[in-house]
């Protein structure tokens, strides 16, 4: 009779057990959570928030961090509709963005703004507002309108599975805008629960990290961000005085508006990968900004990306020492390409002459475990220019600095020591912007003091630079002529033309 007594205290013990665990789960799946009161994006928004994100977004860079600053100035009208005109300031690693986005009032998503902040404002629309998709102010004209936090879902996710955005959690989350009591928001995908903190009556959220759908293997980040900070009521531009890099670099005379238009395509020093480099611009020069493409290549086959690279960009020097890191100056341990390609803003800061760019390849493996074979890299040799257009990066054939002590010394005449300086020109390695081309005057006379740099740099007693800022005067003057054609790139078999008209 004990026995049986103990064998169903056992059995309801067991079948309890089970039934509890499995409600629980039947509870989880549904969702809901124990709150009164509803939320929608958007939901408190008005003029004179300021907020501060750190965040980002898979679409760009392959989520690499930047900081997007925010503050509701009004509204603009747009046509029939009101919307939202927020200023919005990007800090982007090294470059700085300034501009303004509009914002929808039933769904705060960006519909427009600044065409700078266009990569941006689509990383802020498929993360900060993403729930938008699910929960706006009004169920009107396709609006999903507010959404309870009992629900047992808010919706489905349009992709294959069709995961169920649930509440899942009230929570206390700390961020760097302070400590907030939250709901927290999440779906399955890939085997992972991705998470959005929203809290109610605030506009946005607080906190996310998600994770992109994959049917094997470890999904990457699809954005993640979190708030940094957060004032009401500002009555004044929080921005004023912040300029724009590009606008710096344009007021330097940087070229903002270039293309990658330099190819290289190599295998890596110890043949372990291919890697598909472009570059721009041609000419780089110190304190303006450069842009690379690097596409990381099966060195079985071309049309193979490979994935989850482990990688830095680094500047070195002829002993492959370390001067410069593009990760720690992102503040990473390294960059990590999912896809294979990976996009490297960067402003140079490397001298003039040439730079000794590295990239260093740790190995394949998923973000945030340590690949286990062994480094491979690539050095790549680039030419940097000096504001005034000159490089050192080719040292100056000692041929040049004879013709030109035998020109001062009246040896030889003016037009064979013009045809050296052509030569300069022609090579790069003295850089002549066609828009410094003067008019000239009436005479095409060499002034006799040229003749004396040139003999003073032909003993040494000046450096290359002086004596090439000599030779800008006069094409600036137009007493020396620089054909257009000299200024780029020639075909082969070219001949050099005389500098005088």
């Amino acid at each position: 009779m004990k026995a049986i007594l103990l064998f169903l205290v056992l059995a309801v013990f067991l079948f309890g057990s089970l039934v509890s665990h499995s409600a629980f789960a039947q509870f989880s799946s549904a969702g809901g959570v124990d709150k009164e009161g509803s939320w929608y994006a958007g939901e408190g928004l008005k003029q004179g928030d300021f907020f501060s994100y750190s965040m980002c977004h898979v679409d760009y860079k392959e989520c690499a961090n930047f900081e997007m600053d925010m503050w509701i100035k009004g509204d603009k009208q747009v046509g029939s509709e009101t919307k939202w005109l927020a200023e919005v300031v990007v800090y982007d690693g090294s470059k700085i963005v300034v501009g303004e986005m509009e914002l929808g009032k039933i769904a705060p998503e960006p519909t427009g703004g600044s065409i700078e902040l266009g990569v941006y404002r689509g990383a802020f629309k498929s993360s900060i507002s993403w729930l938008s998709a699910f929960a706006t102010s009004d169920d009107s004209s396709g609006g999903k309108g507010p959404k309870e936090f009992k629900a047992a879902s808010w919706g489905k996710i349009g992709n294959i599975g069709g995961e169920q955005v649930i509440p899942r959690a009230i929570e206390t989350v700390t961020v760097p805008a302070g400590t907030w009591e939250t709901v927290q928001v999440g779906w399955k995908t890939g085997g992972v629960t991705s998470k959005v903190w929203i809290v109610d009556g605030f506009p946005f959220p607080i906190k996310a990290k998600t994770y992109t759908h994959v049917s094997e293997g470890i999904p990457p980040t699809e954005y993640e961000f979190k708030l940094l900070d957060y004032k009401e009521h500002v009555q004044e531009s929080p921005f004023k005085g912040i300029i724009s890099t590009s606008d710096e670099f344009a007021a330097a005379g940087c070229e903002t508006d270039f293309e990658k238009s330099v190819s290289i395509k190599k295998p890596t020093h110890n043949f372990d990968y291919q890697v598909h480099i472009f570059y721009g611009p041609e000419d780089p020069i110190v304190g303006c900004e450069m842009e690379w493409l690097i596409s990381f290549i099966s060195k079985y086959d071309d049309t193979e990306f490979l994935n989850q690279v482990q990688f830095d960009f680094l500047t070195v020097d002829e002993k492959l020492t370390p001067l410069r890191s593009i990760a720690q100056e992102e503040g990473r341990q390294f960059l990590y390409s999912p896809s294979g390609q990976h996009i490297v803003d960067m402003i140079v800061k490397e001298r003039p002459g040439t730079a000794h760019y590295v990239i260093w390849i740790y190995g394949l493996a998923p973000e945030g475990i340590a690949p286990s074979g062994a480094a491979d890299y690539l050095e790549i040799e680039v030419p940097i220019y000096g504001p005034d257009g000159v490089s050192p990066a080719q040292e100056i054939p000692s041929w040049i600095k004879n013709n030109a002590g035998w020109w001062a010394d009246g040896a030889i005449d003016d037009n064979s020591f013009v045809q050296g300086i052509q030569f300069l020109i022609k090579e790069g390695i003295m850089k002549i912007p066609p828009t410094t081309q003067g008019s000239g005057g009436t005479t095409n006379d060499i002034p006799s003091w040229v003749k004396n740099n040139a003999g003073w740099w032909a003993d040494g007693s000046i450096g290359d630079s002086d004596f090439i800022l000599g030779i800008q005067f006069l094409i600036k003057e137009g007493i020396m002529k620089v054909p257009q054609n000299t200024q780029t790139k020639s075909p082969s078999g070219y001949q050099p033309q005389s500098l005088f008209d």
